[in-house]
């Protein structure tokens, strides 16, 4: 089975063109993503037809389980099935588990360097993040919850996916997230287990975070837990409409008006390619 591997400011993927190919894909991720006996990934990523766009995006995380959607796994997608000629033009609609998804890729000196998504409307609905718990005011942008000895004031959403912001005072380096993450990811609050983000306000047009993935771990970026943040600053008023999250693998640029969908944009590039020969 032939494969690319991509990254996208540090989340990195293994892309697969399964368009004409059966396999068990959830067992496959958990082998083929570990970093020590396999190729090593945030996540599996397979290109398959769609009815309803240009093409289909399935991914899978390196314990087995299915994401709804992954904003840098998208724009790993578009520069793949852009770059394989699977798509003729620039802008490329995606299928995903939840909705589909516009992509545009940036050109430059014939390479595609950049890659803008749409991640759709953010939803706030407790049922459409979804949580288990009685709130009077939605958006959701201070739900208390204490873990660990920590105690976090939650922004909760979903942008396509389900996701806990939590602003810090002090430096996101010195939160213990190695051990916190794990407790709010698995909290009974979450039916379909959550995505949790620690953010400090650097100023206006810019956000230091580090991520906590569900079904991941640590990830040095994430793309739909950079729009949560930036979703949430803006609504909290620490932000304006365009705003950099600073992350350990480098910097995302998000776009909401407070209106309509979220765009996210930055940069992403081929490892190298390689061919699986596990069956």
């Amino acid at each position: 089975m032939k494969f690319s591997k991509l990254q996208a400011t540090g989340n990195d993927f293994i892309l697969v063109d399964a368009r004409n190919m059966e396999q068990n894909w959830a067992k496959l991720a958990q082998v083929i993503c570990q970093r020590h006996f396999g190729v090593g990934a945030d996540g599996l990523i397979l290109v398959q037809n769609s009815k309803v766009a240009n093409l289909r995006m399935r991914i899978f995380n390196p314990d087995g389980s299915e994401a709804e959607v992954c904003g840098n796994g998208l724009r790993c997608f578009a520069k793949y099935a852009i770059g394989k000629g699977m798509a003729d033009e620039t802008n490329l609609s995606v299928e995903t588990l939840s909705g589909i998804r516009q992509a545009k890729a940036c050109i430059s000196e014939n390479k595609i360097s950049r890659v803008e998504v749409n991640m759709g409307m953010p939803q706030f609905q407790p049922e459409r993040i979804p949580i288990k718990a009685k709130v009077d005011i939605i958006p959701i942008l201070n739900h208390p919850l204490a873990i660990g000895g920590e105690k976090l004031s939650l922004a909760l959403l979903s942008i396509g996916n389900p996701h806990a912001v939590n602003f810090l005072s002090g430096p996101v380096a010195s939160f213990p997230l190695a051990e916190i993450g794990p407790e709010v990811e698995r909290h009974p609050m979450f039916p379909q287990k959550i995505n949790f983000e620690i953010a400090r306000v650097l100023n206006r047009k810019k956000i230091e975070a580090r991520i906590w993935e569900r079904g991941v771990g640590e990830t040095l970026a994430c793309g739909s837990g950079a729009c949560a943040i930036a979703i949430a600053a803006q609504l909290l008023g620490y932000t304006d409409r365009v705003v950099d999250i600073i992350l350990p693998g480098g910097a995302l640029t998000i776009y909401w008006d407070r209106v309509g969908e979220v765009l996210l944009t930055g940069s992403v590039e081929e490892v190298f390619i390689g061919e699986w020969l596990e069956d």
